[in-house]
C-alpha cells in the first residue's frame, strides 16, 4: 500500500513540475511601453511619493521583480498591472482615460490605493501616516481639490 501511494505522488510530483516547466513558455509578461508624458507634480516630493506607492502599477516604469518572470505569478502581475494601467497611467498622461482629481485622491485616501496586499512584496512602499497625508496634499495640489 505504501509503494502504491509512494508511486503516485511521485508521479503527481513529476507531472506538476512538467507543467511548472512548460508554462514558463507561455509569453503573458509584463511589458513596458515608453513613457510618454506625465503630469506637472506640483513638488518633486509629490512625484518622489506618486512613484514609490503608485507607478510600479500605474506606470510605464513597472519594475521587474523575480515573481514577475515566473508563470503563473507573471500571468498575475501582468494583469493586474495591464487592469491599473486601463484605469489611470501616469505615463501617458495625455492618453489615459484617469479618473478625476477627486478619485485619485479619495483612493488614496481611504486607502484603497496602495492595495493592502502591495507592501507585502513591496516593503519599500509603506507609507506611513505622515507620507499618506502628505501624498494627498501633493495630490490635491497638482490636480486640484475636487
Amino acid at each position: 500500500m505504501f509503494g502504491l501511494l509512494f508511486r503516485l505522488f511521485r508521479w503527481f510530483f513529476t507531472m506538476l513540475v512538467i507543467v511548472f516547466v512548460l508554462i514558463q513558455f507561455v509569453p503573458y509578461r509584463l511589458k513596458n511601453p515608453p513613457v510618454v508624458d506625465e503630469p506637472k507634480w506640483d513638488s518633486a516630493k509629490t512625484r518622489t511619493l506618486v512613484v514609490a506607492s503608485c507607478y510600479d502599477c500605474h506606470s510605464n516604469e513597472t519594475k521587474r521583480h523575480w515573481y514577475t518572470q515566473v508563470a503563473p505569478f507573471s500571468w498575475v502581475a501582468a494583469k493586474e498591472v495591464n487592469k491599473a494601467r486601463t484605469a489611470l497611467d501616469f505615463s501617458a498622461w495625455a492618453e489615459s482615460p484617469h479618473e478625476s482629481a477627486g478619485a485619485i485622491t479619495q483612493t488614496v485616501s481611504d486607502g484603497s490605493m496602495p492595495p493592502g496586499w502591495y507592501p507585502w512584496f513591496h516593503h519599500e512602499v509603506k507609507l506611513s501616516k505622515q507620507e499618506r497625508a502628505d501624498l494627498i496634499a501633493g495630490l490635491q495640489r497638482t490636480f486640484g481639490a475636487r
